[in-house]
């Protein structure tokens, strides 16, 4: 059994629309995944699996797209992985809000830090299935667009800590 963190795409920001923590919480239950827990109304789900990432990925992208009537991109990390996100974190020194982790599905190119546009104070570091950003004058009035980053999700490492720190706990509940 292996804790997994799987992070919904574009849920309440837009795109999507609103999925109730409570639907997404029971559409994972329903696919036969154990301790379930949420955190936050953004699509962030801790829960555990003996089934592989793609498994997992594949089912909750097939389960959402029949909730939302179009595709839902679900992202998934193991605990550990999630962890050592946390670690690798080249602006470890900035504030927790101000820096991203845009995580993607595969590594992303040497190259994908080239094809960007409305740099402004942004500093970008490239990770291992992630692209780091931090917001020098937060993420507001930022014009900054990533085209690598296009089908990834970002989460601040506000959210990466506790993200990881549930799934390093085990169950303890949706917060």
């Amino acid at each position: 059994m292996h804790r997994y963190v799987a992070l919904l795409r574009a849920v309440n920001v837009g795109g999507t629309g609103k999925l109730p923590m409570a639907e997404l919480k029971a559409m994972c239950e329903d696919a036969g995944f154990q301790n379930v827990r949420t955190y936050i109304a953004s699509g962030n789900v801790v829960f555990e699996s003996t089934h592989t990432e793609a498994t997992l990925k594949q089912t909750l992208e097939e389960r959402l797209q029949r909730y939302a009537g179009k595709p839902v991109g679900v992202l998934v990390r193991t605990g550990e992985e999630l962890a050592r996100v946390l670690a690798a974190n080249p602006f470890a020194d900035q504030p927790g809000n101000r820096v991203v982790a845009i995580f993607l599905d595969a590594a992303p190119a040497k190259s994908a830090l080239d094809d960007i546009s409305g740099l402004k104070d942004e500093r970008l570091a490239l990770g291992r299935r992630e692209i780091y950003v931090h917001y020098g004058d937060g993420m507001a009035d930022s014009r900054l667009k990533i085209k690598a980053a296009t089908q990834g999700t970002a989460r601040n490492m506000n959210t990466v800590a506790k993200l990881a720190a549930m799934a390093a706990a085990g169950s303890a509940g949706d917060v």
